[in-house]
């Protein structure tokens, strides 16, 4: 196995798990811990998109990294809606540990308007959406330019995610015993 564990101080970002939180769309902790885990590959590009952050006054927030299969089955069972939640059965770019959720925040560390939050299943949450504001468009421009040019592809329904290219065919779905110390109930 390849993941490794991201911390603020080696990569330079915030941490805050929302999953592990009640702050979630669905409005229960998902994850027994704030755990925040990236395949290798991803945890590379993670460190040069944390560095040209920085190089522009900003920080990365980190919202959501690998994802157990098991957690990805409960958001599932939640809200299936393909535009916004992978379906479990054909494994997600999260539970491969090459998928990231995060957002901007400046030096205050307050975070930039992206014009929808994180996990808004709106038209709003899309990339290109004409339904925010400019400064919403501009912050989100910053934050793919960085995260494309660190080595992610964006997705289009979801202005906060980014993954390695080709997840499916190179990296392997994991589940929560993948990890030493899990991140569900058991």
């Amino acid at each position: 196995m390849a993941l490794v564990e991201i911390t603020p101080q080696e990569y330079d970002v915030e941490i805050d798990i929302v999953y592990a939180t009640d702050r979630n769309f669905t409005g229960a902790p998902i994850y027994t811990r704030p755990a925040c885990y990236l395949h290798a590959d991803a945890a590379k590009c993670l460190k040069k998109a944390s560095a040209m952050a920085r190089r522009q006054g900003l920080k990365l927030r980190i919202l959501d990294a690998f994802r157990p299969q098991e957690a990805q089955r409960a958001l599932w069972n939640h809200s299936p809606n393909p535009d916004f939640v992978a379906n479990p059965d054909f494994g997600s770019p999260h539970g491969r540990g090459v998928a990231i959720d995060l957002t901007l925040i400046d030096q205050n560390g307050k975070e930039l308007d992206m014009g929808a939050g994180f996990d808004e299943m709106h038209d709003r949450s899309y990339h290109g959406s004409d339904l925010i504001s400019k400064t919403a468009e501009a912050n989100r421009f910053i934050l793919l330019g960085i995260m494309v040019s660190a080595g992610f592809e964006f997705y289009d329904h979801e202005w906060w995610h980014y993954q390695l290219p080709n997840a499916a065919s190179k990296y392997p779905v994991m589940s929560d015993s993948a990890l030493g110390n899990p991140m569900m109930a058991r």
